[in-house]
């Protein structure tokens, strides 16, 4: 088939009205309605369709704000003449891979072992029966980036399973296998050991760019989950290295443009070693997981540039992904306007134009910002290149002077750009992405003392217990008036961690009630009784090709890893032995892939870190708890739990709930008492803030 791929016809839509997709909720699906593909998303009218006539599967695989996904749509997706193609060969199936995670790993996988490399958007052909034959990522419309041209594709594809359908099927089939041996975890070797701790962290040592931060090359992503790990490597261990290997990756991101200078908030990834050019799009999770790793950073360290990024991120994500109701919402595109970074790039005439010729010197020195720019078009990416004394001597001002002109010049830049076309919002409500943020957020509460990011932490949860449940099951996303698809493991898991969190920050027993339920549930659906473990999917899930147990840690964690710190801190609040027995074997499970891929199993190393610390116990009871509490949340102690006394609550249910609680009666004459305890042998009651502090600092 010859196509004219330069004809007007072929450069736009000319639909009238929406496909099928634009009865979706899901941003990402609506994006495409107006295409003219004959789109379908993943479901039975789609499926029956292929094998009743037998007709090859076109899985087209992305998310609402990946910049080479629209790429893909405006030069392929939107074109008449290769939707004709496409709708004349193929059942063409559009998925959204945060609604569809189990479909985008399964998938991703067998591209990987086609390709060598995955990512987005993600093209896969399947047979009828969804095995896949051939895949790939992003396509051009014509011979480009050493790539073949989508139509090209197309046609080749069509025409070997048009005429070699036996050889697609037995292709197929060697994939499937594969993708099914993919699931059988490698032994677990010596144990669980604080070795393989110190093999990853010895690992990560190594990878790192002394230079820049971070690990490898370009491109680069921010590996919170390792840097976290690192982090309590050092805590034990005092291994300086580790906190050098942090503390650069961190101060580099907070100053490179992967970090939103003006409005705070870290981007998805930066394009180069130096963190400068990033792509753009803002991810919640992403802001989750680093909030933590900040947040802890601040804690060991007491360095007050990372309170400064908690909380402009925070800020960020209150402003900004905040639902009015409750919950937070699951990212910001990187383009506006047609273009990727827009809303985020300047060039020295336009903040002139806003600070006038005097501050505006300051301030684009300062920043980076400069004639030639260091991006499109002449605009400039705002980054920190040298330290603010540096360059106030260069510009013969004082760095008073140039603190000052910076923080109102940002304000003031700021509120201009909330003037400009914003990058689309993908408004989900995704389940696992929240109960990463509801954990940063009730975490911050307690180490910074603002009740803003409880209340925020506490809305999100409650919206998700009252609108994204069904009797004992979770829905995984919200949007459109809609809670929709069985949630999976790590929607669970995540959950109950930022349950557990709320608890910690209010001793609001409402939270630890419902965290066990919510605990009790993933285990009755996703738990493996034969081999241990989570299963991704419930057993009453759609049966897909396979069924994983998500091993490694993505941008998110490891639903397994987060399931077996839930285990774990759950048994130690409560004292019930076999969560604790379900984490162990759960660690066991994962041992080979501990010892041998470390950089994709850094959150059940943190999992593994807590098993073997072994955990503080701490219990703040009596009147007046908040100085004692500002301790206890002033160190970090990542093996810990934190119990106490609701407002109201009736102490013997609480006993009940919490063993741990049982005649801790304040002393002191009714004052407020901490007791350290572990395995529930406890200390004395401390009743000064002063003795407090020095024995958790004396905790290893």
């Amino acid at each position: 088939m010859s196509l004219d791929l330069n004809s007007e016809s072929a450069a736009s839509p000319n639909l009238s009205r929406p496909n099928r997709l634009g009865a979706e909720t899901s941003p990402y699906l609506r994006q495409h309605a107006y295409n003219p593909v004959d789109w379908y998303s993943w479901g039975e009218e789609a499926l029956t369709r292929a094998r009743a006539e037998d007709r090859p599967i076109l899985l087209s695989v992305g998310y609402s704000a990946c910049h080479w996904c629209h790429v893909m749509e405006r030069e392929c997706f939107e074109n008449d003449q290769i939707a004709g193609l496409m709708n004349e060969c193929f059942v063409n199936i559009k998925v959204d891979r945060e609604e569809r995670p189990d479909l985008d790993e399964i998938y991703m996988v067998a591209v990987q072992a086609m390709t060598g490399s995955g990512g987005w958007p993600m093209t896969v052909f399947l047979t009828p029966d969804q095995r896949p034959f051939y895949g790939g990522t992003y396509f051009p419309p014509t011979d480009r980036y050493g790539r073949p041209g989508f139509p090209k594709v197309l046609a080749a594809v069509a025409e070997f399973y048009g005429n070699h359908r036996d050889q697609a099927h037995q292709q197929a089939s060697r994939l499937t296998e594969a993708l099914r041996q993919n699931t059988v975890l490698p032994a677990g070797g010596a144990g669980l050991g604080v070795e393989l701790i110190e093999n990853a962290c010895r690992q990560f040592k190594n990878n790192f760019d002394q230079a820049h931060g971070g690990f490898g090359q370009a491109p680069k992503f921010p590996a919170s989950m390792s840097l976290a790990l690192l982090l309590r490597h050092h805590r034990h261990s005092g291994d300086q290295e580790a906190l050098e290997v942090v503390e650069t990756s961190l101060k580099k991101m907070a100053h490179g443009g992967i970090y939103d200078q003006l409005g705070g908030g870290f981007h998805r990834y930066s394009v180069d070693e130096h963190w400068l050019v990033p792509h753009f799009e803002k991810m919640l999770y992403d802001n989750g997981l680093l909030t933590w790793v900040y947040l802890e950073a601040y804690q060991l360290t007491g360095d007050s540039s990372y309170r400064q990024v908690v909380e402009e991120t925070l800020g960020y994500v209150l402003r900004e992904m905040t639902a009015p109701g409750g919950g937070f919402y699951a990212a910001q595109d990187a383009d506006s306007e047609g273009e990727e970074g827009k809303f985020f790039a300047w060039d020295p005439e336009q903040v002139a134009a806003v600070l006038g010729e005097d501050q505006a010197r300051l301030f684009n020195r300062y920043y980076g910002i400069s004639e030639e720019g260091n991006f499109e078009q002449g605009k400039s990416v705002l980054h920190v290149a040298d330290p603010l004394e540096g360059v106030a001597r260069l510009l013969q001002v004082t760095a008073e002077e140039l603190r000052h002109a910076i923080a109102e010049g940002r304000q003031r830049l700021l509120r201009v750009r909330q003037q400009r076309i914003a990058p689309g919002l993908d408004d989900k409500i995704i389940v696992s992405w929240n109960g990463l943020m509801i954990s940063a957020m009730a975490r911050a509460s307690q180490v910074l003392g603002d009740t803003a990011y409880l209340e925020a932490a506490s809305a999100s949860a409650t919206f998700i217990l009252e609108q994204m449940t069904e009797g004992e099951q979770l829905r995984h996303t919200y949007g459109g008036g809609q809670a929709r698809l069985e949630a999976y493991q790590d929607d669970y898991a995540a959950l109950t961690n930022a349950l557990l969190d709320l608890y910690e920050a209010t001793f609001d027993r409402r939270w630890l009630q419902v965290a066990r339920r919510w605990c009790t549930a993933m285990i009755e659906r996703f738990w493996d009784d034969k081999e241990g473990g989570f299963f991704f999917t419930a057993g009453t899930a759609e049966a897909l090709i396979v069924r994983t147990k998500s091993p490694h840690d993505n941008p998110t964690p490891s639903g397994n890893a987060l399931g077996a710190l839930v285990l774990l801190r759950l048994g130690e609040m409560t004292g019930d032995g076999e969560l604790r027995a379900k984490a162990e074997r759960t660690l066991q499970l994962f041992g080979g892939l501990m010892r041998q891929v470390p950089s994709a199993s850094a959150q059940m190393l943190c999992a593994l870190d807590f098993y073997l610390s072994p955990p503080c116990q701490i219990a703040v009871v009596g009147p007046g708890t908040e100085q004692l509490l500002k301790v206890v949340w002033g160190h970090f102690l990542p093996a810990k739990v934190v119990v106490g006394v609701g407002a109201g609550d009736d102490p013997d249910e609480v006993v009940r709930d919490i063993p741990l609680l049982a005649g801790k009666i304040p002393a002191h004459m009714g004052r407020a008492s901490a007791y350290l305890c572990r395995n529930f042998t406890c200390s004395p009651p401390v009743g000064e803030s002063e003795v407090l502090n020095a024995m958790l600092s004396a905790q290893v």
